[in-house]
């Protein structure tokens, strides 16, 4: 059964393995990485979104409670900090990177996100916010919050909490071959269900006449994304780039589906896992690290090789934020 070690850490091991092959094509990845891609953690720096899931980590690491007026301004601060730090060079999203500028100003965080940005970084850092053991409305509510700090389009929204709750699912020890219906089950049942708590006024920063209608945008477009997922795996694909399948990953649903057809594809083999999230032609990094993600959701720390452990960047950090968070309370 997974564990928090095991998702923070397949997060970074996926997001190491993809972050070489971001923005190539797939013939250009497989003449960098002869005869069919990376075998093996052969890069152990990370991108961006390694750098963000900890920056969220630490926010709720260091919050006395989980609520927005605790974490708002943790938050606020992490990313601020993330965005001017000397390490902040691993081709940044420009949409965090623009909302930052405007918490930095300090507007309002319903301000400052970027309301029509559903891009991926709204979901690649929710991770921590997965191994949270949470009531199922607190964790759905806290994975859009983090991401709409930045990300204020309902699909950024929709798909952050599902990827948090698959993680939740499979860490809970369900089969991976439930998680996909599962998954669409709880997507219909938040149709509509606007955590006001958690996001205020933000559905009042759209063009949509009620909260209601605002939210379930982003969930039809998550559960279309999971569809295509559920098609693909009638006649399971080992060769195809998946983002011809599942979608390119520079949007948040299509990171969620492409990174969770990758898993489903090897659930029990890292190394096939990852190298199919890297031999991508979309956003690999990001789709790697949701991999790796689910990969350690399901499998535990102890799915991984041993020495990966030891080689991949920020690892004080992960050792740190591993042992942290299962220690956090509702």
């Amino acid at each position: 059964m997974g564990n928090a070690r095991g998702v923070l850490y397949g997060l970074a091991f996926g997001d190491a393995y993809g972050y070489p092959t971001e923005f190539l094509k797939v013939p250009e990845i497989l003449r960098k990485f002869p005869p069919a891609g990376p075998e093996d953690l052969g890069n152990v720096l990370v991108s961006d979104d390694t750098q963000m899931a900890l920056a969220v980590s630490r926010a709720l690491v260091r919050a006395e409670k989980l609520d927005v007026e605790t974490l708002e301004p943790l938050l606020r601060q992490e990313f601020i900090e993330w965005a001017n730090s000397e390490e902040n060079t691993r081709a940044p999203g420009m949409t965090c990177m623009r909302a930052c500028e405007r918490l930095e100003k300090g507007l309002p965080w319903v301000k400052a996100t970027e309301m029509g940005s559903k891009g991926c970084g709204a979901n690649m850092r929710v991770a921590p916010v997965g191994v949270l053991n949470l009531p199922v409305e607190m964790r759905s509510g806290l994975a859009q919050f983090q991401a709409a700090l930045t990300h204020g389009h309902p699909t950024g929204l929709a798909a952050s909490d599902a990827t948090a709750q698959a993680i939740h699912f499979l860490m809970q020890g369900m089969a991976p071959e439930r998680v996909l219906q599962a998954l669409l089950d709880y997507a219909e049942a938040q149709l509509g269900l606007y955590h006001h708590d958690w996001l205020g006024s933000l559905w009042e920063e759209s063009q949509h006449p009620a909260a209601a209608y605002f939210i379930a945008r982003g969930w039809r477009e998550t559960m279309d994304a999971l569809l295509r997922v559920k098609e693909a795996m009638k006649s399971p694909d080992f060769d195809t780039d998946p983002c011809l399948l599942t979608g390119a990953g520079w949007i948040a649903e299509e990171a969620l589906a492409t990174g969770l057809y990758c898993f489903l594809l090897h659930p029990e083999d890292p190394r096939a896992a990852f190298k199919r999230a890297a031999v991508t032609s979309g956003d690999s990094d990001s789709i790697a690290c949701l991999t790796g993600s689910f990969l350690g959701a399901y499998l535990g720390d102890d799915g991984f090789p041993q020495e990966w452990f030891d080689r991949i960047e920020y690892r004080d950090e992960l050792e740190k934020m591993a042992a942290k968070l299962p220690l956090l309370q509702a």
